[in-house]
């Protein structure tokens, strides 16, 4: 193969691998029971949303270039807006890890509507500087029957790339998957 052809035909691959990796910057599996909404990025803040037919939501939400506070900072600000500005009782903080290993932290709120008690938590991890939001939500009684593959979700958000990823793709996107 002549020289030029050999640079068409890698100039072409490489084209190939930009468009193959874009994507969500994460990895996240929809549980049974749960499915998949499309377009979440076009119409929402969401990057990733999934519902049950009983409404128990879990969403992705990514905030770009995000590195001026650490898991701390985030705790605060987000339980700070969560209780004050809209209402919601802080139930529990836990610490939590992502599938890929990144700490996080948890945060478990209570809200009554309508005589009805709510359950809102949101995970949220540092990476790629970026801030990742898992929320998940949904009344509390769904929410308890939900348990197991909120839980499996939850602990399957992968926020770091493979490190098979090329670094100049994996500074935009993970998504290898």
């Amino acid at each position: 193969m002549n020289p030029i052809k050999c640079m068409l035909v890698a100039v072409l691959a490489l084209a190939s691998l930009g468009t193959t990796a874009c994507g969500r910057p994460f990895k996240v599996e929809t549980a049974p029971g749960f499915v998949e909404l499309e377009n979440q990025a076009d119409t929402s803040d969401y990057r990733y949303r999934a519902t049950t037919p009983e409404g128990v939501t879990f969403g992705v939400r990514v905030i770009e270039d995000e590195e001026r506070g650490d898991l701390k900072f985030w705790q605060q600000a987000l339980t700070l807006q969560l209780r004050d500005v809209t209402g919601y009782a802080l139930l529990d903080v836990t610490d939590v890890k992502a599938g890929d290993g990144t700490p996080g932290k948890l945060l478990r709120f209570g809200h009554d509507e309508d005589a009805k008690p709510y359950l809102y938590q949101v995970a949220f991890y540092q990476a790629q500087k970026r801030l990742f939001l898992v929320e998940i939500g949904g009344t509390k009684d769904q929410m308890d029957k939900q348990r197991p593959q909120v839980e499996w979700m939850l602990k399957n958000v992968k926020v770091k790339c493979d490190a098979l990823v090329s670094p100049v793709f994996a500074s935009r996107t993970c998504n290898r998957w």
